[in-house]
């Protein structure tokens, strides 16, 4: 009895000894994922360099992928957020949007022109004054700057300008041009223009709107250009003139800081140089830092596809017929779901697109006079203007350079629309053909069946539904009948000869 109560007695002591484990276990599995926490938010002593490619047009989905890959580069502490470029341009909103967030960003950014054959065109020449670090790899050109608008023509603007008009004073190309144009700085219609010759003229702009547009442009690119001690001349003079220049070239001319090239080699390059930032300037310590990728996520390729105008143009296209056929046949459902959702998707796109709403109203115009045409046939007066409509607006939709309707899309669905009007004015056609029919001549010459025995007047079905008939003959039950006559309520009947 002595040895049992001893025993027990030992039980409160081994059940401490458990709980003392288990928490020398736990304090200990905690400093671990500390460890590793901390670990993974420095991953090496040297720092880590943020790397993200854009090689597509700047627009919405570029522009979201950008500020959250610097808010990335923030969260990681990274010393430098390295950009791989390779775009014709793009929005002029998204790219003014992309240059606020990077000059705001506490983290350095370099844009490289890269690969070899890549180029900063257009928008991307702008981004490219703005960065911290201008570096391109060799083979690859940035410039042609000049702001304009789809369909060609130069910049957006009312009339097209006077041919002998002389170009203000303060609109003149900068001294140097002449002594850019050996070195490749000219394109070749502005190295082959004759004094008189009025192309470059309209490129300086000779109207009141594309001399707001162009000067803003110039005003906006010298600014970034003097913020960062680049060339501001030949900055103006690619707004003006939409020259060009190669990575060698943009080098000896103070465009940008680096050739390089890969992304070791710029590394190498700027470790210890000189940057500009906000709070002022700031020495990279580019050595030894370690790669990290930001790639798009499917976020990024969602709104990508989205926006893209002929994504956008045939989700609108289906969300307007997907409402169409639903109000047609209430109750299907499944294309009034199809419709709005379609729908949504297409307003969210014209909402970050630069949508041209005089092409919008044409398009919509266009849909609803072919939808008329279908409804009630004018012999393809409202079908016809609707297509001319529709294709116009299609056309004239996008505001922009580098975005555009694909013609081939359009094409289809004008003749798909087509072939719906003419589907509808051929029925329409042979319907009026026919013979005026009424309800109860309809009747006449169809099938019916007794219902019971009957000698003068009786019931029999007829489509299914049950009508009081009169016969000279008697009828049997479950007889097949014509109906030769409709009398009121009453249907004339006789057998039919096959009859048994």
């Amino acid at each position: 009895m002595p040895r049992r109560g001893g025993v027990m007695g030992n039980r409160p002591a081994a059940k401490r000894r458990v709980l003392l484990w288990l928490s020398v276990l736990c304090l200990a599995l905690g400093v671990l994922l500390a460890w590793q926490a901390q670990a993974q938010k420095a991953p090496s002593e040297s720092g880590v360099a943020l790397a993200m490619t854009i090689d597509d047009a700047i627009g919405p989905a570029i522009d979201d992928y950008f500020q959250r890959g610097l808010e990335e580069a923030e969260a990681r502490e990274a010393e430098l957020v390295v950009v791989q470029l390779d775009t014709p341009g793009g929005l002029d909103a998204s790219m003014r949007a992309m240059i606020r967030a990077m000059l705001g960003s506490p983290v350095p950014v370099a844009l490289y022109v890269s690969p070899a054959g890549a180029r900063a065109a257009s928008a991307g020449t702008y981004l490219l004054y703005a960065s911290h670090v201008a570096a391109m790899a060799p083979a690859t050109h940035l410039g042609s700057a000049t702001p304009v608008q789809l369909g060609g023509g130069g910049l957006p603007g009312l009339g097209e300008p006077d041919p002998e008009a002389e170009p203000p004073a303060q609109e003149a190309a900068p001294e140097d041009a002449d002594d850019a144009a050996p070195e490749g700085g000219a394109t070749a219609d502005e190295a082959a223009a004759e004094p008189g010759d009025p192309a470059p003229a309209k490129r300086r702009g000779e109207t009141a709107m594309e001399r707001k547009v162009l000067e803003d442009a110039v005003a906006y690119i010298r600014s970034l250009a003097e913020r960062h001690g680049r060339n501001a001349d030949w900055a103006e003079q690619a707004v003006r003139e939409a020259v060009n220049l190669t990575a060698r070239d943009a080098l000896e001319r103070n465009v940008i800081e680096v050739v390089a090239r890969d992304l070791d080699d710029l590394l190498a390059q700027l470790d210890g140089r000189s940057v500009v930032m906000d709070d002022g300037e700031r020495v990279l310590a580019t050595a030894g830092l370690t790669v990290e990728r930001f790639d798009p996520d499917w976020r990024t390729k969602l709104l990508a596809v989205i926006t893209n105008p002929n994504v956008a143009y045939f989700l609108m296209i289906i969300g307007f017929y997907g409402l169409i056929f639903e109000l047609s046949n209430p109750g299907s459902l499944v294309p009034g779901t199809i419709g709005i959702i379609s729908l949504l998707l297409a307003l969210f796109a014209f909402q970050v697109l630069p949508v041209n709403y005089a092409g919008l109203a044409l398009i919509l115009v266009g849909l609803g006079l072919i939808v008329g045409e279908a409804l009630m046939p004018s012999f393809g007066i409202l079908g016809i203007g609707g297509i001319v409509a529709f294709v116009i607006g299609s056309v004239i939709l996008m505001d922009a350079d580098t975005l555009n309707i694909s013609l081939p899309m359009i094409g289809g669905i004008a003749l798909l629309a087509a072939g719906l009007m003419l589907w509808a004015m051929t029925r329409f056609i042979g319907l009026r053909r026919r013979p005026p029919r009424t309800g109860q001549e309809e009747l006449v010459g169809s099938e019916a069946r007794v219902l019971d025995d009957f000698t003068g007047q009786g019931h029999v079905r007829l489509m299914g539904e049950r009508w009081r008939a009169r016969s000279h003959v008697p009828l049997a039950r479950g007889q097949s009948v014509r109906v030769t006559a409709v009398d009121g309520l009453t249907l004339e009947v006789e057998p039919l000869a096959s009859t048994p």
